[in-house]
Formats: structure tokens, sequence, C-alpha cells
């Protein structure tokens, strides 16, 4: 800010103006009207008014630099806004974006660029779909339109984008590695365990081709899907992932990702941990090897005769840090233990070798696991009593999960003899089947570790699953419209990156708030641009908005933010 004394034959005025700029060029502006020479000199108390005044603007200068100046708003209820003028901006994003220079993602589009040499801003455009795949979940063409919401404007076209795409589906795999030890530069990686498991997504397009085939959908959709298999590290924050066709077994994905890896991010010793749909013989031995081990679930249901007697049987229990073996039937009658061990798991192990493969298995039992499948099953039974009693006779197609498991049709007469007449009854024989069940839990595992060891590092095989539900759900990343193979990968790549950043931020915030609560908080932080001078916060200020700022070192919610600390702000997220 500076001084401009303006002169005319009558009058002399004093001003603060200011040089801004407005889309790259210069602008002038006037902060305050310090008023004519007489109305200086009492301002002044006797002294120069000339001299007065630049120590005034002086001041101002230093309140600026301290952030402490008050900015005065003059506008008029009878005078309209300007037409085709943004004056709402998001600055949510901001976050997100320093974790993405943090992980070095823009210096990875600058080595593809350099590679490529097209003409349109790589980085520019990933940046964008990542935030807008967090911020605002959407088509390609949505996206390009709702990035100019974000403070920064787009540099690119709708057409840039989906050049981009292709570039990005041929270097996914050097994004992916590259990422991987930028990482490390940013946080401690726990790849001593790493997690896996697979999902699908489904298209609209109803036609097959290349990646979009027909197979078995996670959701029992009639469409065909692509198939995705990640890799989580100890902490929850995704590694690395794989885009395979729809019809392809998932067992057979684990094994090629892997061995990338292996490879790509020169890690050697690590357990795999899966679920039971994903632990293959194969994918087992491929893990009982060199350095790397396995801890996989195992159905009791699929367990040979002895072992199932084995692990059903009610002697033999122990608990952590008790020598003392326990008789689950004689805890389940008595109410003064079911009270004791409501919270308490019991254990019992066994070493087995099957196919040439020697493992441990681990088998668990918790009288609140056994409550919770015994409500759901419950539930499941009173669904199926109702579609009994309304004659529901539509019950063909039926999952291992559906309650119309619990549903036996017969035909009969009134003799007994078999008709074409249906009836429908409760199935009592599958209810009692799956009852032997409730509360058990396998493990298997090539580790000799302790039991609540191997417990502990499967139980949080959750946090992939919440993963993949994030993506589908809050990343919208479902159904996919897409068509092309290379665009499909590019796809996934965003929504892979853009889980990766969003676990980043959950884990500086210390894992206080959920990615729903965190992902509506960014959305909602806007801006109003008042005028030249600065931007007001037109968000509720919340814990987890304070948390942010304090987190990342800036500020976005005072009464105004000044288009130089603005400036500010996106100079330091950049370095």
């Amino acid at each position: 800010m500076r001084l401009k004394i303006s002169k005319s034959k009558n009058v002399t005025i004093y001003y603060v103006i200011k040089t801004i700029y407005v889309n790259g060029k210069e602008k002038t502006i006037t902060v305050e009207r310090l008023g004519n020479e007489d109305e200086v000199l009492k301002k002044s108390k006797g002294e120069n008014p000339k001299v007065w005044a630049k120590k005034y603007v002086d001041n101002l200068n230093e309140l600026e630099k301290e952030n402490k100046l008050d900015v005065y708003i003059k506008k008029s209820a009878g005078t309209l806004i300007p037409k085709n003028i943004q004056t709402s901006f998001n600055v949510g994003y901001l976050f997100l974006e320093k974790i993405y220079y943090d992980l070095g993602l823009n210096n990875i589009c600058n080595e593809i660029s350099d590679k490529y040499r097209f003409n349109y801003d790589l980085d520019n455009i990933l940046s964008r779909l990542i935030y807008s795949r967090i911020i605002y979940p959407s088509s390609k063409l949505a996206t390009f339109e709702l990035s100019k919401k974000y403070i920064e404007q787009p540099n690119f076209e709708l057409h840039d984008i989906y050049r981009a795409l292709e570039v990005i589906a041929k270097e996914t795999d050097f994004i992916q590695s590259e990422l991987y030890k930028n990482s490390l530069k940013v946080s401690k990686r726990n790849t001593n365990i790493l997690y896996y498991d697979c999902t699908n997504y489904f298209f609209e397009i109803e036609q097959e081709s290349g990646l979009r085939q027909y197979g078995p959908s996670k959701e029992h959709r009639p469409n065909p899907i692509t198939q995705m298999g990640l890799f989580m590290d100890g902490d929850g924050i995704p590694l690395a992932f794989s885009i395979t066709s729809g019809n392809t077994n998932e067992q057979i994905t684990l094994t090629p990702l892997e061995e990338k890896i292996l490879e790509d991010f020169k890690l050697s010793k690590f357990i795999v941990c899966t679920d039971a749909g994903l632990a293959s013989t194969a994918n087992r031995k491929f893990n009982d090897k060199d350095d790397r081990a396995f801890i996989t679930t195992q159905s009791i249901k699929k367990l040979k005769k002895h072992l199932m007697d084995w692990a059903l049987n009610p002697n033999g229990w122990h608990i952590s840090g008790d020598k003392k073996e326990y008789n689950i039937t004689q805890i389940e009658k008595d109410e003064t233990s079911l009270e004791l061990f409501k919270d308490r798991t019991f254990f019992k192990e066994r070493w087995i070798k099957e196919n040439g493969l020697e493992q441990k298995l681990i088998v668990t039992y918790s009288l609140k696991y056994r409550n919770y499948q015994r409500q759901i099953r419950n539930s499941q039974i009173e669904r199926a009593k109702i579609a009994i009693s309304n004659k529901t006779f539509k019950l063909d197609k039926c999952n291992q999960n559906d309650f119309k498991r619990f549903i036996k049709k017969t035909n009969i007469t009134q003799d007994g003899e078999i008709a074409e007449k249906k009836v429908l009854s409760l199935n009592t024989d599958t209810i009692k089947k799956e009852e032997r069940f409730d509360g058990f839990y396998g493990v298997c595992t090539n580790l000799d570790d302790e039991p609540e060891e191997i417990i502990k590092v499967n139980q949080r095989r959750w946090e992939i699953e919440e993963s993949f539900r994030i993506m589908k759900s809050e990343f919208k990343a479902r159904p996919v419209y897409l068509s092309r193979d290379d665009r499909i990968t590019a796809h996934f790549t965003t929504c892979f990156l853009s889980l990766v950043i969003l676990r980043f931020l959950e884990k500086m915030l210390d894992e206080k708030y959920t990615s729903s609560q965190i992902i509506d908080c960014l959305r909602n932080m806007n801006l109003c641009k008042a005028n030249e001078l600065g931007y007001l916060p037109v968000y509720l200020r919340t814990d987890l908005t304070d948390n942010l700022h304090e987190k990342f070192g800036f500020r976005t919610d005072n009464e105004i933010t000044t288009i130089v600390s603005i400036k500010k702000i996106l100079k330091n997220l950049k370095n």
C-alpha cells in the first residue's frame, strides 16, 4: 500500500491505494480515503498532513504483514452483482494439495511429461482428477466444470483430460512405484504386514469388451464388471493395485501384483494377510519361502472332518495370559462365567500338513461374535417367516447369506405324495447346522508366533474392506461409464491415488474423524470473494476445521483472508 495525494485547483485529497493483479494484469484500487487537507490535519493533531499520512500508510503495511489489518467492504443494497463472475471458491482441496505435493506427485507428472513431451499440463489435470474424486466425485465432463470451483483455476480443456488418461494408464506402474518411494520421505511405512483383497466394479454398458466382462459380481448385479486387487500396508495406507477383467479368478490376481511389489518396491520381507477367498494353496506356497509369510482366514465349515471336530470340540480352549484350559460349553451354561468372559476371546492351535504345505491352524471362539451371528441370523429367520406367510414362491435365486436359505420348498398332496402344489416351511435343519459354528473363527499361518499376535494382525483386514467401501460410496467409483481399457485403468489409478491421499490425511488427523466427516468438511469449506482485497469464509468453523488448520500450518477461517495471504498459502503448499 502507498499514499496518493490528488491535487486539484481547489482541494487536495489523500488516499491509501494498492496495486493488485487481476487475471495477470495490474490494477490499482483505493483502500481508504483519508480526507482533504483540513480533515487530515485534524486527524494528525497538528502534525504535517503528508508526514502523518505516510506514517499511517506504513502502519497499515505493518498490520498487513502481521495479518492484523482491518478490511472494510463497501457494498450497496441497490447494486446487482456482476453477471457471469464467480465469487465462491472451494479451499478444502488445499489440504489435499499439500499432501499431493509432499508425496511428489507433481514431480512424477513432470517426469512423465518430459518423456512424452505433450502440450497439456499433466500435473494440473491429475491433481484436479484426484481432488474432485474426493470432494466432487463425478464424470470426467463434470470434473472439468467442477474444477473451476477451486480457488486455483484449471489451465486445461476437457479434451486434454481424455488425452491425459491414456498416458496415466501407460504409466500406472511407474506412478505406483515412485509414489511409494516418495511416501517414505513423508511417513514411515509399515510394510512388515501387507493386506490383500479383491473387489469388482460394475458398468452401465452391457456389452462385454476388454476389461469389461461378465463374472461373479460382489453386488450380485447382472452387469459386466472389472476387478481390482489392492495391497494395503500395516497402517492402512494403500500400497499397490492392479486391474483385471471381470471374469478373472480372483485367486490368481495376488501373485502377479505381489511379484511387481517385490521387483518395483524392493520389498522382500513381509507377511501377506488375506481372506479365505484368496487363500489358495498356490498363494500360500508362494508366501511360504524366502522371508515372506502368510496369514489367512480359514472357513471352519470347509475343514476336513477330523479338523472340524477338533475345532468345534468344547474342550482345550485358552485365553491370553492364562495357562488354564477351558470348556466353552460349561461357560455358556453359567451366568457368572458368561458375564466374566463376555469380552474375551478363546483360542486353540495345532500344526497341520496338507498338499505339501505345513501350516498352523488357529481357531478362536468369542461370546460376542456368537451373539452377533445369532442376531443376524434371527433377523433373517424373521424375514423368512414373513416370506412363508406371504407365500412368496420366487425363491429360486439364493446365495449363502440370503434369508431364502432358511425356506424349504416341498411339493405334496394331502396323502403326502409328490404333487405340483408347493408348500413353504422353515428349514430347521439348515438353522441347526449353522448354529454349530456360531462364535468360531479360523486362521491359518506359517508363522510360529503367539496366537494372540496372529489374531491381532488378522483383525485389521477390515481396513482394506473399508477402503473398497470408500471408493464405491464416497468416491462413487462405480458404476463406470468408460469403455476403453486405458481410460478404465486411468480411472482406477486416480481412485487409488485419491485413497492414498485421503488415508494420509486421516493419519495426520490422528484418525479422530471418519472419511465421510473429512470429505463433507472439505467439500463445504468455501470462501466468498468480497472484493479485490480478500475472501470471506462461508463455512462452519468446527473442531475438525481447527485441527486441519493447525496440522497444516495455515488458516482460511479468519474473518477475511487477504489476496496476499492466499498467495502465500499457495506458494508454501508447493514448496
